[in-house]
């Protein structure tokens, strides 16, 4: 496997339909101990979404901040916020104005994050262009912990720790308590397979129906495009010309899924270096456009 001049690589696993072909940690602390996900989080907070619409806590995706929480919406959130639908939270066209890259400093700085992201100025409107935002997906966290009375670490054991038999630690909190939503999550590398695995399969996993079918197929469904790395984007998933379905955090953490070729890969990272699309994340996607996806 091409992976010498990878430098930032710590881990690398492919499972082709049930058979593990390769599973190598070259460096970083290996294949049994916690890697930090960064923003592969925002993919898992997209399956908690799809298992609680399943469960029925949400009529639909369609449901506006002003139905589904209304009490989270502080005194300075800007006109139209209400109106953000689950939908327009998950595919990150929120239309409020980006917490993440050179903004994410100062908000996690902040006293009260779900309150300065709510309140960030409407840059576009809701269901509008794709404004990549940990805000966002942390906005959804608390919307589900809210409906569910239950916390992201919670929904995230029950729904996807104990069907595939993970480990979930916990993970940051915001000031008032929250988990965040769509960054810092922790898992096992091989936890991470057993994620691609669901998502190739369909939600299933070991012979058992984890996510709704219909909730991975509409997740796999272009609703928006990525101005950075020109990738399609679904319900919190990446979607590839090739046929990829991609968690991506920064530094190069990927979990991976073809379906079409029975492929899933767990991909880990140094968390600390950058992984942009013209850099070590385009690298990573040549080598699963190519020696990774020529063997299924």
């Amino acid at each position: 496997m091409a992976i010498d001049g990878l430098p930032q690589l710590h881990s690398l696993q492919i499972q082709r339909h049930d058979e593990l072909v390769f599973a190598e940690a070259p460096r970083g602390p290996g294949l049994e101990r916690l890697a930090n996900i960064k923003s592969c989080s925002k993919s898992i907070v997209a399956l908690l979404l799809g298992a609680e619409l399943d469960r029925g806590t949400f009529a639909s995706v369609e449901v506006t901040l002003g139905d589904a929480a209304p009490g989270i919406l502080p005194p300075s959130a800007a006109p139209g916020v209400a109106g953000i639908s689950l939908e327009d939270l998950v595919t990150l066209r929120a239309g409020l104005g980006r917490t993440s890259g050179p903004n994410y400093g100062e908000w996690v700085s902040s006293s009260n994050w779900l309150a300065y992201a709510l309140s960030r100025p409407m840059v576009d409107q809701p269901g509008g262009r794709m404004l990549y935002s940990t805000g966002s997906t942390h906005i959804l966290g608390a919307v589900l912990t809210e409906a569910t009375r239950l916390s992201l670490l919670e929904l995230a054991r029950v729904h996807l720790g104990g069907p595939l038999g993970i480990e979930i630690p916990p993970w940051t909190r915001d000031p008032q308590g929250y988990y965040l939503g769509g960054n810092e999550m922790a898992l096992h590398p091989t936890a991470m397979l057993k994620l691609a695995v669901l998502m190739r399969d369909g939600g299933r996993f070991d012979g058992r129906q984890v996510v709704l079918h219909d909730w991975i197929k509409a997740s796999t469904e272009p609703r928006a495009h990525s101005p950075w790395s020109g990738l399609s984007y679904g319900y919190g998933w990446f979607l590839s010309p090739s046929g990829y379905v991609l968690g991506r955090g920064y530094g190069g953490q990927v979990i991976a899924a073809q379906p079409e070729r029975g492929l899933a890969v767990a991909i880990t990272s140094d968390p600390t270096r950058p992984a942009r699309s013209g850099g070590y994340f385009g690298d990573l996607m040549r080598l699963l456009e190519g020696p990774i996806l020529a063997l299924g």
